[in-house]
């Protein structure tokens, strides 16, 4: 039963947000996106385990923000950007709500400015 008024969404973008949820997950996106990196490589700079990156980064596989090879005794990770394709696609559907909620707000400020008798800052 579809609901009134709801859009459809990917499958996985709960997924996706839950794993953008967390700031070391975002600084290992961040990381990615620079190329291709161990877990080694991505632990260096935090003051966490190597395990506790390997659970961030299969939070990350399992959302689809990113991929894992395996090359010998590595396993190298890379951003998968196209996912996060999902995330900004829902957000851009509110896009048209921000643009008229911040006008609504300018526009009372300016009304509000007016009726104090003092000059705007757009006069």
């Amino acid at each position: 039963m579809e609901q009134i008024g709801y859009t459809k969404s990917p499958p996985n973008l709960d997924a996706i947000f839950a794993a953008l949820s967390d700031p070391t997950r975002r600084a290992i996106l961040s990381r990615l996106a620079d190329g291709q990196a161990s877990v080694n490589e991505i632990a260096e700079p935090f003051n966490i385990s190597q395990p506790a990156v390997s659970r961030h980064l299969k939070v990350l596989e399992r959302a689809g923000l990113i991929e894992r090879d395996v090359e010998e005794q590595r396993r190298p990770a890379r951003l998968k950007a196209e996912t996060m394709t999902a995330a900004v696609d829902w957000l851009a559907e509110f896009k048209a709500f921000w643009g008229k909620s911040f006008n609504q707000l300018d526009d009372l400020l300016l009304e509000m400015k007016q009726s104090e008798g003092g000059k705007t800052d757009y006069e």
